[in-house]
């Protein structure tokens, strides 16, 4: 367990926030992983959720304010986020490749379900007409138009998981590495 301090939290929300911000492939940024991460190493469960999603509110209002100018923040993908942190709460112990990689698809598939279901059932959040008919069918089609948006969000959360577990394991293991040294020059 990690007792994160402000320094690590201010850096984990600024990543996060950061990789909605700068250029990317639509989805593909790092608050899905972030979310995993929290939910693994984070003693203070709370935090797993408060980092992600403050990230979230940060971006939304520099984007909202700079970029999409006139469009409201959708709430919904707050809750979807919110949501994939219990997955990472999953990797307590387990966090080698696969354990990693699977928490990974599955917060991306989870988000997909959820937030796509969202967009058909009550619409995109402009305040425009529905986009899809509210029928099988029409769920059907949202759900194979947000297709490449999801595969970029895998991309992210399979990415930025593997950088944090990845440098978190590695910080461990030279750690221990340097305790090993010490206990055996003394």
């Amino acid at each position: 367990m990690l007792k994160p301090n402000l320094w690590t939290i201010a850096a984990l929300i600024c990543l996060a926030a950061l990789s909605r911000i700068a250029p990317h492939w639509w989805n593909l940024t790092a608050v899905g992983a972030v979310c995993l991460f929290g939910g693994a190493y984070f003693e203070r469960k709370w935090l797993a959720f408060l980092v992600p999603l403050a990230a979230l509110a940060i971006s939304d209002v520099f984007l909202q304010t700079f970029v999409y100018r006139g469009m409201g923040p959708n709430y919904f993908k707050y809750v979807c986020f919110a949501v994939t942190v219990p997955l990472g709460m999953l990797l307590q112990g387990r966090t080698r490749l696969v354990p990693v990689a699977s928490a990974a698809v599955g917060a991306a598939a989870l988000f997909f379900l959820l937030s796509n279901f969202a967009v058909w059932y009550a619409g995109d959040g402009t305040g425009q007409e529905r986009m899809y008919p509210f029928t099988p069918a029409g769920l059907l089609a949202c759900y194979i138009a947000a297709i490449p948006f999801s595969l970029n969000a895998l991309y992210g959360n399979l990415v930025f998981s593997g950088l944090l577990f990845g440098g978190m394991e590695f910080y461990r293991s030279a750690l221990a590495h340097r305790n090993r040294k010490a206990v055996i020059a003394t």
